[in-house]
């Protein structure tokens, strides 16, 4: 049954989130707008959609090609190209835990107030999929398949940018990670090494690694303040972060704290992948930071250039790092294709 009004005798099927019990334990609920709650018909829409190359100007890649599952819904090289074989400027960055985003800041800048709106810009952005929006929704309403499943989602096979993005959004909220081996010692179900230990407390020393003011401590299992700061990258920009959007000056070079969360997936590292390994990101806040009229109060050793880690802080602070991956993220069948 296809009708193009509103289906009146039919609902979609509600579902709650699988909240992981150290987030219901620790954290406020997640995030999920009136206007969009979560179905099962879709989240199964924004799956296959999300992985679908007919959201590209000519077909060739999806929000996948970017985002793929098994390197924690990010690529492996500094910046993406789109499908018009163009690199952009930022590293794409992962995606889970999406629906504990407080301030509803998406994308390293914030420019996205919401995940429904950050949904929408890659379809359009000239170096990413590089389509039409009127193109692409009149690709979805001509698809054998996809009158009927907007139907099944939203009551109404007439397909529109804004249900398109919702169903993409709604799938993007059902990608959890919370199993890692740290999560795992949060619960009592596992022991950590005397080294990663040794590096939890160089991470939670203010005299050392200092890392927990903007990455959160065993309390936060987000790992992240969902923040934006100036981390000492450089003395001058050429990307403003978040200054770009704010048209503020103080904001300038000010980028998310991304999760520190599956870093054994994600690199490389910070909004431009300059760093290809865990140990360079380490050795940046060790002794390579740079001052501006910018730099967050929190590098406090700017300096210094750093915190000066030792090579064993270092290596600790490495294996603690590691412990907060989480395999069966990237191993769930749910989040495939």
């Amino acid at each position: 049954m296809n009708c193009s009004n509103e289906d009146l005798g039919y609902e979609p099927t509600p579902i709650d989130l699988e909240i992981p019990q150290l987030f219901s334990d620790n954290i406020l609920a997640p995030i999920i707008p009136n206007n969009n709650p979560l179905t099962i018909e879709g989240v199964a829409l924004g799956k296959k959609l999300f992985f679908d190359k007919i959201l590209s100007e000519d077909q060739t890649q999806s929000c996948a090609s970017c985002h793929s599952p098994q390197n924690a819904f990010t690529d492996n090289t500094p910046t993406s190209a789109g499908v018009d074989g163009v690199f952009g400027t930022r590293n794409s960055m992962p995606l889970f835990n999406l629906a504990w985003n407080y301030n509803e800041r998406f994308t390293w800048d914030g420019k996205e107030l919401s995940l429904e709106l950050q949904a929408e810009e890659p379809v359009q952005n000239p170096i990413e999929l590089h389509s039409d929006w009127n193109d692409v929704v009149q690709k979805l309403q001509n698809h054998p398949e996809y009158p009927e499943l907007f139907r099944r989602a939203f009551k109404t096979s007439s397909i529109t940018k804004v249900l398109t993005a919702r169903a993409i959004a709604q799938f993007e909220r059902t990608l959890i990670s919370a199993n890692s081996k740290f999560d795992k010692y949060s619960l009592g179900q596992t022991q950590l090494t005397a080294q990663e230990l040794n590096g939890l407390d160089v991470f939670l020393s203010e005299d050392k690694g200092d890392c927990f003011h903007c990455h959160g401590n065993p309390n936060n299992p987000l790992w992240t303040d969902n923040e934006f700061h100036n981390n000492g990258l450089d003395a001058t920009f050429t990307d403003l972060g978040l200054g770009a959007v704010t048209g503020d000056p103080s904001d300038n070079g000010k980028f998310k704290t991304p999760s520190l969360r599956n870093l054994a997936y994600t690199a490389p590292y910070m909004h431009d992948g300059r760093f290809s390994t865990l140990d360079e990101v380490i050795d940046h806040y060790s002794e390579g930071l740079q001052n501006s009229s910018t730099i967050d109060p929190l590098m406090k050793k700017v300096d210094e250039g750093g915190v000066q880690l030792t090579n064993e802080e270092k290596a600790n602070l490495k294996a603690f790092l590691l412990t907060l991956s989480d395999p069966s993220f990237i191993n769930n069948s749910e989040f495939m294709n």
